[in-house]
């Protein structure tokens, strides 16, 4: 059914905005909750993947120097 008169039209785009406002409150109240509390999840596992990448270097480090300890 399409609208034919002028109230009609201003009537169907006031339902459209409405079906965007509740969109748009579902996203902000659900969705993005969620989305927040998996990045804060991952910081934790991203912690941890930086403390062993640092230890690694280190222990290399270590292993380079004593090498050319042991040569000189």
């Amino acid at each position: 059914m399409t609208p034919k008169t002028t109230r009609e039209h201003i009537i169907s785009l006031h339902g459209h905005v409405k079906g965007l406002k509740k969109d748009i409150s579902t996203i902000k109240t659900n969705h993005l909750r969620h989305m927040n509390s998996d990045i804060k999840s991952l910081g934790g596992k991203i912690d941890k993947i930086y403390w062993v990448l640092l230890a690694t270097v280190g222990a290399v480090a270590f292993q380079l120097l004593d090498f050319l300890f042991q040569i000189v």
